[in-house]
């Protein structure tokens, strides 16, 4: 992994703003670090989580993933998604919102969501995680804010994270299948994917991920599979121009796929 290690140094030698990256071979455990316990406000990557309090949740019987909420007026929230646009009373399952959630990263399903789970549910399930310097404090688009602190990560506890759904050690086999297929459904793919080969010219690869952002922060973290390989990416960014971040991002995500499909097996 030395070559590729480098590669990405020199990449983020050469970044705008400030990076936290980890890169790990799930299958092998060798990884790449940069900055790995610096902390960064979450953006949207803090919905990973909270789709997997929503299944420890389902896990323990507090409801199953097919039960239906309806949407009441006062939880349309702006930004990203589009349930916001839609009339209050619609019943959605609640794979439905975590697919939005996630996909679409839809602010009004997370804060459903939140709401069904609670807060304390998703600390636990963040430490479970092994997400222990990481810090979930609030809803999302919520004006005034009521509670002034952030949620924040580190690219060390995301990685960990990753790596128990790809590797089924959270929950259950079905349970981790089933977080990491809406994952691969993603529909916001400016970052990671982005210099990936395109479905027609090859079919060996996908990637499961979740991008967060706003004014000087542009993240994106996932789980890359070629072929028989899985690499956990987490690239996390601040004091940046979201168009150099996305660049960055897509070459990280080459970079890796170049290294998958080039390196030995074992």
């Amino acid at each position: 992994m030395e070559q590729l290690r480098q590669k990405l140094s020199d990449l983020l030698a050469k970044a705008q703003g400030s990076w936290g990256v980890v890169v790990e071979d799930l299958d092998h455990g060798t990884r790449f670090e940069h900055r790995a316990e610096e902390s960064f406000i979450a953006e949207s990557v803090i919905k990973v989580p909270i789709m997997a309090a929503v299944y420890a949740a389902a896990d323990r019987g507090q409801f199953t993933m097919d039960d239906r909420l309806s949407l009441r007026k006062e939880d349309l929230v702006k930004g990203s998604g589009l349930l916001y646009t839609l009339s209050p009373g619609l019943k959605l399952t609640i794979r439905e919102l975590v697919t939005l959630m996630i996909i679409q990263s839809d602010n009004t399903a997370t804060n459903v969501l939140i709401d069904l789970v609670g807060k304390e549910r998703i600390d636990q399930t963040m430490f479970e995680l092994g997400m222990q310097q990481s810090k979930y404090s609030r809803k999302l688009m919520i004006y005034p804010v009521d509670i002034s602190e952030n949620n924040t990560i580190t690219a060390c506890d995301v990685s960990r994270m990753l790596g128990r759904l790809a590797t089924s050690k959270f929950l259950s086999h079905r349970a981790c299948e089933e977080m990491i297929g809406i994952m691969k459904k993603q529909q916001v793919r400016n970052g990671l994917p982005s210099l990936l080969p395109s479905p027609e010219d090859e079919t060996d690869w996908e990637i499961a991920c979740k991008s967060g952002w706003d004014t000087g922060r542009q993240h994106d973290v996932g789980v890359l599979y070629v072929g028989d390989r899985r690499f956990s990416i987490v690239a996390l960014s601040q004091n940046v121009q979201a168009e150099a971040a996305l660049e960055v991002l897509g070459q990280l995500g080459k970079e890796v796929y170049e290294y998958a499909k080039g390196s030995p097996r074992s």
